[in-house]
């Protein structure tokens, strides 16, 4: 799922919970309840959310054959794939077809992912989260997502 999908599934949500809030709150509680939860907000809120818990979390990153850290191209761009955990790796290599292979991997804190290798390439790349899980998000090469110097909207490095 790309991030503009991700972004629209949040805002759905987000929206389909301002409603259902609003429609069993009493009407006089409404009018002061639903200043400031524009679901645009909420949905912001919930993708901040979701990038904090991944930069502060420890992922799971496979390695390729060189035993650099595994990414895929899709889009135009390199992700690079991390994991929560080994049954989201495991579900991974089945969706591949690739379960009877070892995956060795590398444990990674998700903002030295973001921070430190995105940043150290010389190409554009994201990291794509759980890619075969129900839970899968994308953290695409953008300005607070990545550092600038790395962001394709952000200040080229001099």
């Amino acid at each position: 799922m790309g991030f503009d999908e991700e972004w629209a599934q949040l805002r759905a949500a987000a929206a389909e919970r301002a409603a259902s809030a609003a429609a069993v709150m009493p009407v006089a509680a409404t009018a002061t309840a639903t200043v400031g939860t524009d679901p645009l907000d909420a949905a912001h809120e919930a993708v901040e959310a979701r990038l904090a818990e991944f930069r502060s979390g420890v992922v799971l990153v496979p390695l390729d054959a060189q035993g650099g850290l595994w990414a895929v191209e899709l889009g135009g761009l390199d992700w690079i794939c991390a994991f929560s955990d080994e049954e989201a790796l495991a579900r991974f290599a089945e969706s591949r077809g690739d379960a009877g292979r070892e995956w060795p991997y590398r444990r990674v804190v998700g903002a030295r992912l973001l921070d430190e290798v995105v940043s150290a390439l010389d190409f554009p790349c994201g990291v794509a989260l759980n890619a075969a899980g129900p839970d899968g998000a994308v953290f695409p090469p953008l300005r607070g997502i990545v550092a600038d110097a790395a962001a394709l909207d952000g200040e080229v490095a001099a």
